[in-house]
């Protein structure tokens, strides 16, 4: 096990699923994995339509926080289904997926989100904030999700106070209580809530 401060069990490494690049490698990070090959293997996507781990900043109350958005379903250009994988209860995850949705272009909201713990999954519109499948087989396969997208309108994000708010969701639901402790943020930094994107500029 690597010896660096973290909160969470950590391996060593493994080889990413969709990038071939190293990673360490942890449980949660197994899970990941999984989902990455459950959505290539059983529901037809293929790799490159899978975007990996991008990220949203927000800081807020000095609290600075880094949410990452597990994969982004990216079919025809367009961005269709934000996935975010977190253990144990699902329905506790839903507000900050479909938070993510919503912020996480800056041209428009992403329709749909995933929240799953690796055996369960639920499947949300965005805009209403609707489950509108559960298990791992609501999961709309890539026919089923071509389908969803040519029906599609993609709203405009929010914008002002209630782009904000958005932002605080993640703010508040990403925070992790970590061992190693302190502020990450610089203390001049601008509170707010900044786009997502950070690794990959893909689309």
């Amino acid at each position: 096990m690597a010896d660096i401060p973290s909160h969470h069990m950590i391996y060593g490494t493994l080889v990413d699923y969709l990038s071939g690049q190293s990673i360490v490698d942890t449980d949660d990070e197994r899970y990941r994995q999984k989902i990455a090959r459950f959505l290539v293997t059983a529901k037809g996507y293929s790799r490159d339509e899978l975007i990996p781990r991008l990220r949203i900043e927000t800081l807020f109350n000095h609290n600075f926080v880094v949410s990452t958005i597990d994969l982004v379903i990216n079919l025809a250009g367009q961005r269709l289904v934000v996935l975010r994988y977190g253990p144990g209860s699902l329905v506790t995850r839903e507000r900050s997926a479909i938070a993510a949705a919503r912020v996480l272009h800056p041209e428009y909201q992403i329709p749909y989100a995933v929240v799953t713990n690796g055996e369960d999954a639920e499947f949300l519109e965005t805009g209403r904030g609707q489950v509108l499948a559960r298990g791992l087989a609501g999961i709309p396969t890539r026919e089923e999700a071509l389908s969803l997208l040519a029906g599609c309108e993609f709203a405009s994000p929010p914008a002002g106070a209630k782009r904000e708010r958005e932002f605080r969701i993640l703010n508040t639901f990403d925070q992790e209580e970590c061992c190693v402790g302190g502020a990450c943020a610089l203390p001049s930094a601008r509170e707010g809530g900044y786009e997502g994107d950070k690794n990959n500029d893909k689309n």
